[in-house]
């Protein structure tokens, strides 16, 4: 479905999957850090709201990070009831912010 570089980095709870689509690393002022819906609801960052988003943010020049929760494709771990969620989703815009800071 996407063109990016799909691909693991560290998370609080283990490998997180990402799709990182545009260069992070060129992004003229900020990146777009997609979330998907609910993971116990069948979310995912391959979800076609979720890659909407995605596309409208490239449309006008910002690089995306998607991603997926814990315990969802390639994400280790297990549902946190929100939390552990939310601190995936730091992890992901860290990761995005050690490559491009100031972004």
């Amino acid at each position: 479905m996407s063109r990016g570089d799909r691909r693991l980095i560290d998370g609080p709870a283990g490998p997180l999957e990402i799709l990182l689509e545009g260069s992070i690393e060129t992004a003229p002022r900020a990146y777009g850090v997609v979330c998907h819906p609910h993971p116990l609801q069948g979310g995912t960052l391959d979800n076609k709201v979720v890659y909407a988003l995605a596309r409208a943010l490239q449309d006008v020049g910002l690089p995306t990070l998607r991603f997926n929760y814990r315990g969802v494709g390639r994400s280790t771990g297990h549902y946190d009831e929100g939390q552990g969620e939310t601190l995936d989703a730091l992890a992901v815009a860290a990761w995005g912010a050690a490559r491009r800071p100031g972004a």
